[in-house]
């Protein structure tokens, strides 16, 4: 399984998402189909 490569543009804006927006860092990794550790690092 080849290995998933993000955009600037996306990392950005999923952070944007747990800092502006106040949703949960879990939340947003499910939202985006991410496993919650990717989104935290």
């Amino acid at each position: 399984m080849a290995r998933r490569r993000y955009t600037r543009e996306f990392k950005v804006e999923a952070v944007r998402l747990v800092n502006e927006q106040g949703l949960t860092v879990a939340q947003v990794a499910r939202d985006l189909d991410l496993h919650e550790n990717v989104l935290r690092k």
